[in-house]
């Protein structure tokens, strides 16, 4: 067996209450490496068109990687994946904390889980022991009261990943929250977690699956730290947060505002520096790393003591894109999802939508039930909450802004998503490599596989010719580039590596070397991302995707008149074709081509799709 694997998953029947041990073939960790790329290869003949992602059918993965467990820093991390109830195409997510070191140490590698049980359970898994328990008495818990109930009545520290209630009403975005508020937010994946009455999982261990090279993985642990001790973002990132990048964001136009239609803010008053200017904040990191990115809020009223975050994505969510500037409702609403378990990101475009739809008189008072004006902290507040409980207009709301258009008789262009997953908080007019990532992104508009501002504000990756250009032009091999560092960014989510660590390409291939015993250059990673990227299309194919479902909607792709990016807007037809050409993808049918795939060594994807 390779090094740093276990070489085996913990299979789960639900339906039958039953665990088993699923060992892992060494060929499929050659290729797929782990995390969400593995469990793509896993879920591959089980995500069979027509499935129902609410079915006791639909499979569940939770997977980390060899990195995981390691001294390496920034690598805390674990991939979820299945059949997206939101999107109905390939879904995944990934979240940090401590979780994953606690999977991987309770024995396994991941979890691959099956069937439904008749009651609420959760499953607990202690040094290689596994045991499918009653959680009846957790049903209607938020994310953080299942958090601690689970851990007092183990009497062990363990780490727990679960539901909160809109994940029990299987909410079709609704996430897995572990290590209190950090998530696995989107897709909605905790919706089939609902779907199959299982509450949380539970994971403790100390079992280690040691490197082919220890002392050479020693090393490299100490040249990682030494990166990251002279890194600027990381220090950035130290002292704000994620959320520090809010002010340059509105410079450069990069950050959404008033539903996709501005770009001009007051950044000062929702920043990082007001955020900690305002209130008492602490710092919080996933284990092993030192950069600390997280935040807490601390006494932030009289009722709720600590807040988790909110992260850059959710402040701008809750924020600008609802042109709401009350750093209290953002926070508050921040609250709510991560307790009842939401996507920030999904939430706060489908409310932006609502009040672009009432400002249009698309919807009215009377549907809404108040009147919905942009700014207004406290009736998005409430519609948080509306949301969640499913009432009245929430229940539209919790759809997708897609379904929101469907139903509402609208033009789908006016729909903030692609493929039915709401557009992240990067404005793809700021940077033309995000609107060709957005349009083509496995999971639909994505702004981790492919975050390709980093490389427009001065990133590089030297050892693969990705470099930066003019931002706002698909000129010089834009659309190459992106999909290049598309599979790269790919690779990441199968190390389970942070997208904030700063080392070089070439540093993760010795990392992975020495982890592993199998050589590894920077152009074999590259292939690695490209082989996952191109079996997780094969999977949507085959549940119906098309090059239709490549395109960014109108909302986010006209020019605006203000702003870092005023007058311009990106090519997307020209992107679409260079990027198709690179991928060597067929541009009628959207599916890779036979060749490409065999080149990869897909050869079942590539007979099954011809």
């Amino acid at each position: 067996m390779i090094k740093s694997y276990h070489g085996r998953f913990l299979a789960v029947d639900l339906t039958r209450g039953a665990v088993e041990d699923l060992p892992l073939p060494e060929d499929l960790l050659n290729d797929f490496i782990g995390g969400a790329g593995l469990a793509a290869a896993m879920l591959y003949d089980r995500l069979k068109p027509g499935l129902d992602a609410l079915s006791p059918e639909s499979p569940l993965v939770f997977a980390t990687g060899p990195l995981v467990g390691t001294s390496i820093p920034m690598v805390s991390r674990y991939a979820l994946a299945g059949l997206s109830p939101l999107t109905g195409f390939w879904g995944e997510a990934t979240s940090g904390g401590q979780f994953p070191f606690r999977v991987k140490g309770s024995g396994y590698d991941g979890l691959l889980i099956t069937g439904k049980a008749d009651k609420p359970v959760y499953l607990k898994i202690d040094n290689g022991k596994a045991e499918i328990k009653d959680a009846s008495h957790l049903r209607g818990k938020d994310t953080y009261e299942t958090q601690d109930l689970v851990k007092a009545e183990s009497g062990r520290d363990l780490s727990v990943a679960c539901i909160g209630p809109a994940g029990e009403k299987m909410l079709r975005y609704s996430c897995v929250i572990n290590d209190r508020g950090r998530a696995a937010g989107r897709c909605g994946l905790g919706a089939i977690m609902g779907s199959k009455n299982l509450k949380a999982v539970a994971c403790a261990g100390n079992r280690k699956a040691p490197a082919a090279d220890e002392a050479q993985l020693k090393e490299l642990a100490r040249e990682v730290r030494s990166v990251i001790r002279g890194d600027l973002t990381s220090k950035g990132l130290s002292e704000y947060g994620t959320i520090l990048s809010m002010d340059m964001g509105m410079i450069l136009g990069d950050v959404p505002v008033k539903y996709f239609q501005k770009s001009v803010f007051p950044a000062e008053r929702v920043s990082g520096q007001a955020l900690r200017e305002s209130r008492l904040i602490e710092s919080s990191a996933c284990l092993g790393c030192p950069v600390a990115c997280g935040r807490e809020v601390r006494d932030f009223s009289a009722e709720i003591k600590s807040v988790d975050g909110p992260e850059y994505e959710t402040a701008a969510a809750f924020g600008p894109l609802c042109m709401n500037y009350d750093l209290d409702s953002i926070i508050l609403a921040n609250h709510i999802c991560n307790r009842s378990g939401i996507d920030t990101i999904s939430a706060g475009v489908c409310i932006a939508y609502a009040m672009y739809l009432y400002e249009t008189g698309a919807l009215k008072k009377s549907d809404i039930g108040m009147e919905l004006k942009w700014g207004d902290g406290e009736a998005m507040v409430k519609l948080v909450k509306m949301i969640v409980a499913q009432e009245g207009i929430g229940k539209l709301l919790s759809q997708g802004t897609l379904r929101m258009a469907q139903e509402l008789g609208r033009d789908e262009d006016e729909a903030a998503q692609v493929k039915g997953l709401e557009i992240p908080m990067h404005d793809p007019r700021a940077f033309h490599g995000m609107a060709i990532s957005y349009a083509t992104g496995p999971r639909g508009a994505c702004h981790l596989k492919g975050d390709y501002f980093s490389i427009d504000l001065g990133k590089r990756v030297p050892e693969l010719g990705i470099k930066n250009k003019n931002r706002l032009s698909a000129d010089n091999d834009k659309a190459a580039m992106a999909a290049k560092y598309q599979s790269l960014r790919d690779l990441y989510d199968s190390l389970l590596m942070c997208k904030f660590s700063p080392i070089s390409v070439t540093l993760i291939a010795k990392i992975l070397s020495a982890i592993t015993g199998r050589t590894w250059e920077p152009k074999d990673l590259l292939i690695a991302g490209d082989r996952s990227i191109n079996l997780k299309r094969v999977i949507s194919n085959r549940l119906g995707l098309t090059s239709k479902h490549d395109k960014l909607p109108q909302i986010c792709a006209q020019a605006l008149p203000e702003g870092g990016s005023a007058g311009v807007k990106p090519d997307m037809d020209r992107m679409l074709k260079e990027y198709y050409e690179f991928r060597q993808w067929d541009f009628a049918t959207g599916k890779p081509k036979k060749e490409k795939l065999l080149e990869l060594g897909l050869d079942k994807a590539a007979k099954d799709l011809y």
